[in-house]
């Protein structure tokens, strides 16, 4: 079966390691990814912060595309970009003049039909349903669900999962054998796009959420997030040298913890890119 892919910029550089196993993932259940021709970035974290025509009409571009290309459904694993795809739509939705200027920017039309899906919807739509059967290798681990700021807010537009505490992508790990952990950082921020700027407040922010993971047990903190990965991965020495103790538990995206359950090698689901190896005690 063929479903619209839109992979945004992260995927095609820091983040190759989850663009990879979204890919092998969707193989391995017969679901090919078409991907948006000449795709744009979405904004991301900065555009709207700057100028709300531009943060709307990058996103717009993106779905009047997959329009154009007669995709009528895309997936968008990177949570902030699944974020303002989502968000444009919604308020193009709800301002029709503000819906008019965003087509006379991009040039192109736009009608806001396209159904956007998240990693974890598209898990739960086109895997979950033949994910048992396929489970050869069960991920007996106890695992801290991280879902970010990104993957549940803001609510109204979303409307996806309990806002304070989300269920989806601990039911997803439930089913490849985790024991989820119940603790108190799962929506909280790590730090987002200050990673550069200000690497001291994500130190502090990805260091509470990492502590609070280890102090629970959990043994790999489960992300759908590029963000969230890089902060919690990448930053790790600074994170340590915050904490004053070295926190070793890996970070692994929900689509590398699953590919591993049904036996993919650690090399094409991209595991081999991450700064603090993905190994169990």
């Amino acid at each position: 079966m063929k479903v619209g892919f839109y992979p945004g910029c992260s995927l095609r550089g820091t983040s190759r390691e989850y663009n990879e196993s979204v890919v092998a993932l969707a193989t391995a259940f017969g679901l090919e990814l078409v991907e948006i021709k000449d795709w744009n970035c979405c904004g991301a974290t900065a555009a709207h912060s700057m100028n709300k025509a531009l943060a709307l009409s990058l996103p717009a571009r993106v779905l009047a595309l997959a329009e154009q290309q007669g995709l009528d459904e895309i997936i968008v694993p990177c949570a902030s970009c699944y974020n303002r795809l989502s968000v444009a739509q919604y308020e193009l939705a709800h301002d029709e003049a503000l819906r008019d200027r965003v087509i006379e920017i991009i040039g192109m039309p736009y009608f806001g039909g396209v159904s956007i899906l998240n990693v974890i919807q598209m898990i739960e739509k086109y895997i979950q349903k033949d994910l048992s059967a396929k489970i050869v290798q069960p991920f007996c681990r106890k695992v801290a669900c991280y879902y970010g700021c990104l993957l549940v807010r803001p609510q109204h537009v979303l409307q996806f999962d309990r806002l304070e505490d989300p269920q989806h992508m601990d039911a997803l790990m439930s089913l490849i054998g985790a024991e989820p952990i119940d603790w108190a950082y799962k929506t909280e921020c790590c730090g987002a796009g200050l990673s550069v700027s200000r690497t001291d407040l994500v130190a502090k922010l990805s260091g509470h959420v990492l502590k609070d993971a280890d102090d629970h047990g959990a043994q790999a903190v489960i992300v759908a997030c590029p963000m969230c990965h890089s902060n919690l991965d990448m930053r790790r020495s600074d994170i340590n040298n915050y904490l004053t103790k070295p926190i070793h538990t890996p970070v692994l995206y929900i689509t590398q913890a699953i590919g591993l359950s049904i036996g993919l090698r650690p090399n094409e689901l991209g595991l081999q890119r991450h700064f603090i190896p993905v190994s169990f005690n």
